[in-house]
């Protein structure tokens, strides 16, 4: 992909749906770091807002708007003015979604299609929306929310003129509430257990930043209709809990011999590994520096296909337990703070 020029964000003005989680902040953050002329955060946590606030302090290029995705004609208010939007908003935890699958679909469903009627109303250049890959062969409500929200995207370009949209999809990342970097910290700090769900269990995981990053280029090289998928290295889950286990006992000043790893099952919608493109989607994906490019289903691939089936965190290549650490102290996650 092509490098990003200083001038296409210092010329823009953006809004980020979902501004005060752990993407959609970063992705604040990054735009704020490149001098985008205006940046509007869109949540409906005021408390977030409230501490974003605190970490960001008072700019004159960023707004902070109370509002929900479900709500078209907030949105289209929000939008006025804005160049390029990108929807990060979405209720994400597969256990929640299970429990509550009738608010899953108003955010994730409905919330998508509003976001995306609100910006071809408001004159919106881009909106690059924020998936996961809980939306390959979905098992679970959340997963299978996302894909919808997928194909509406990927289906609106097909009548849409004059605008781009397109798709991110990606893995865990790590760093981000409620991962099971933090739960992990707890759970060293209470002398254990620490949790694990199944010893074969595989994810593919990427620090925050890097995962944004690329958002930002996909924003850049987006032609209509496409999904890109961050080339995301994949791991064993018993051995990131290993590190994390030594790590944390590290930092806490404690023995990790005394934290007991157990099993204690898969949750509810969760599968044992995840993919990052199903076999159809793998016969058309074009291959980047760091990234795959899923064309619209309308256009044919080029070349050979990435993989003969589902492209699978057990199948891809494994990080080792001194990769994975390398990872998570490149990703300055072992904070006290």
């Amino acid at each position: 992909m092509r490098s990003m020029s200083p001038e296409f964000f210092r010329e823009s003005s953006f809004l980020v749906t979902g501004g005060t989680g752990s993407i959609g902040s970063e992705i604040v953050r990054q735009l704020l770091d490149l001098g985008a002329v205006v940046v509007r955060i869109f949540s409906r946590d005021e408390t977030k807002q409230y501490h974003l606030q605190e970490e960001l302090g008072s700019r004159s290029n960023l707004r902070y708007l109370i509002g929900d995705v479900r709500d078209g004609s907030r949105l289209r208010r929000a939008m006025q003015g804005i160049d390029y939007v990108f929807h990060a908003a979405a209720l994400k935890h597969v256990p929640s979604c299970e429990y509550n699958p009738f608010e899953a679909v108003q955010t994730n469903v409905y919330g998508t299609q509003q976001v995306l009627q609100a910006a071809l109303e408001a004159g919106v250049k881009r909106v690059v929306t924020i998936s996961t890959d809980k939306a390959v062969s979905p098992v679970s409500t959340m997963g299978a929310t996302k894909l919808l929200a997928e194909k509406i995207v990927s289906s609106s370009q097909s009548w849409t003129k004059g605008h781009v949209l397109c798709s991110v999809r990606f893995g865990n990342v790590l760093g981000s509430r409620g991962s099971i970097t933090q739960l992990v910290r707890k759970q060293v700090q209470r002398g254990g257990p620490v949790t694990l769900t199944d010893p074969a269990m595989t994810r593919f995981m990427m620090p925050i930043p890097k995962a944004v990053g690329l958002v930002l280029e996909a924003l850049c090289q987006s032609r209509g209709g496409e999904m890109f998928i961050l080339r995301m290295p994949a791991l064993k889950v018993c051995d990131l809990l290993q590190v994390l286990v030594e790590e944390w006992s590290s930092v806490l000043n404690l023995d990790p011999s005394g934290v007991e790893i157990k099993t204690i099952g898969k949750r509810p919608g969760e599968k044992l590994h995840e993919a990052l493109m199903t076999a159809e989607e793998a016969e058309r994906a074009e291959m980047g520096d760091e990234v795959f490019v899923i064309p619209p289903s309308h256009v044919l691939g080029s070349g050979e296909p990435i993989a003969p089936e589902e492209y699978l965190s057990d199948r891809a290549p494994l990080l080792d337990v001194e990769g994975i650490r390398t990872l998570l102290r490149d990703a300055g996650l072992f904070k006290l703070s």
